[in-house]
């Protein structure tokens, strides 16, 4: 399963995660609590992540672009 798109959408204590290859086949669609969500993207290889513009999307591109900075483009 390689996963070359991410949806996530943020909530208070549920990340909603929705994840394609590249042939646009869903590979995940699943529900993460915050700490769990941030393990997850840990182990990400480098893919593009969209996130939902919302109050909490700068701070959760922050916390991304700790953990791989070279591969997240915070605008």
């Amino acid at each position: 399963m390689e996963i070359k798109m991410n949806g996530v959408d943020l909530a208070k204590n549920i990340f909603q995660v929705h994840a394609v290859d590249v042939s646009g086949h869903v590979v995940l669609a699943n529900a993460f609590k915050p700490i769990k969500f941030k393990l997850w993207a840990a182990n990400l290889k480098k893919c593009q992540i969209g996130i939902e513009a919302c109050g909490g999307a700068h701070h959760w591109a922050r916390e991304l672009k700790k953990m791989a900075p070279q591969f997240v483009n915070h605008l």
